[in-house]
């Protein structure tokens, strides 16, 4: 066992310095509204209850931006809606794309003033979209650039919701339908749980976005009580564990939420999970050079899955600032990882990260994005001086 397989210091943060932005109130948009809540909301202005579901074509199928292309609604409400429920409120700042064009990040700017990452991946036999669900993130995963900064706030549903319809267009202006979604951005969904779900339920409506639940995939660092109560939800969403070590001492290392939820309280609730909805349950583990991809983890990882309705995902880490200290294994190293879970009987892929160049791990847009605000305000601060 190496040294650094042994021990791992984890860097205190370097949080990026921002300008104090003030509090705003966040207005209720028509991507937080399920269709029952526009309907009610409708029928108390006085407008008969179809105009909902006319609301929700125009939304989730024409996916329209703004209410001036809903022509099939009178001009007044069209006016009325624009002046008193606002599509979304998230506005495109920036666009990156990398792949040959088939990988495509956008950071999207909020009301309040703080930034939110989504990633738009085209796949040949699919076209998936990666939302985020917070605005930075608690959890602090050793390797994360979202937790460098912490928790910032939780996002709404409809600023989740908005992230898809925008990612659902630029696909459509490709050619492509958006196929599956993956809560697997900036953000713990488990910690934002009520708004995800949400969410959840707005895109999965059939008069709307109409996408299946099990083309949803929530990502989770491992909050038990959370675990359960998802397997006692209505929609068959896929669920993902981020493991990313197969003992208590490194994986508290790595990901500091299993100081509070250990490895063998997280597996009793994911096999409790697959005994109640039968559906399979996918491990991220990111390979890390030196740390977690010796032999001796895949075994171990190997003897800890056994028996478990499972899939391993392998992801080779994405080089981040946020841990420059920390590195890719070789690809031989990766591949012999890979062996040895299948060996023992563990389905496992290896997926690398997409959009390397253009900082599509989860958090770096974002933090480059700051940090040139930070800059910005500084500069206007000295010139004001």
């Amino acid at each position: 066992m190496t040294q650094a397989s042994q021990t791992m210091t984890t860097p205190t943060p370097l949080r990026t310095i921002r300008p104090r932005r003030p509090r705003q109130q966040r207005p209720t948009t028509l991507h937080d509204l399920t269709l029952a809540e526009l309907e009610q909301r409708l029928v108390a202005q006085g407008h008969q209850p179809y105009r909902a579901r006319q609301l929700f074509h125009w939304a989730y199928q024409q996916l329209a931006l703004d209410y001036h292309a809903m022509t099939v609604l009178p001009k007044a409400l069209r006016q009325h809606l624009a002046e008193t429920l606002p599509l979304t409120t998230l506005q495109l700042t920036r666009t990156v794309t990398s792949d040959d064009g088939e990988t495509e990040k956008l950071l999207f700017r909020t009301v309040d003033g703080e930034h939110v990452e989504t990633v738009l991946m085209c796949y040949p036999d699919r076209t998936t979209v990666c939302v985020s669900c917070q605005v930075g993130c608690a959890v602090g995963c050793a390797f994360c650039a979202t937790g460098m900064t912490g928790l910032i706030r939780n996002l709404s549903a409809g600023e989740i919701v908005s992230q898809v319809v925008y990612a659902a267009r630029l696909a459509r202006e490709r050619g492509r339908t958006l196929t599956n979604i993956v809560v697997m951005g900036m953000g713990e969904p488990f910690q934002n749980y009520d708004a995800t779900m949400k969410a959840i339920a707005i895109l999965h409506d059939p008069a709307g976005f109409g996408l299946g639940a099990r083309r949803i995939t929530l990502s989770t660092s491992g909050l038990v009580p959370f675990i359960d109560r998802l397997a006692e939800e209505p929609y068959q969403v896929k669920l993902a564990i981020s493991l990313h070590a197969p003992n208590d001492t490194l994986r508290s290392q790595l990901v500091p939420i299993n100081r509070r939820y250990p490895i063998a309280e997280l597996l009793a609730a994911c096999r409790r999970y697959v005994a109640k909805t039968g559906r399979r349950i996918s491990f991220e583990y990111v390979l890390i050079r030196d740390v977690n991809d010796q032999d001796h983890h895949a075994e171990a990882l190997a003897r800890l899955l056994h028996g478990l309705l499972c899939h391993v995902n392998l992801i080779p880490l994405n080089p981040t600032p946020a841990a420059p200290h920390l590195a890719r294994p070789t690809p031989d190293r990766i591949a012999r990882f890979a062996a040895i879970l299948h060996r023992h009987g563990i389905p496992a892929t290896v997926r690398y990260s997409r959009g390397v160049d253009i900082a599509a791990a989860c958090g770096q847009l974002r933090a480059q994005a700051d940090a040139e605000a930070a800059i910005a305000a500084t500069s206007s601060t000295d010139q004001h001086a």
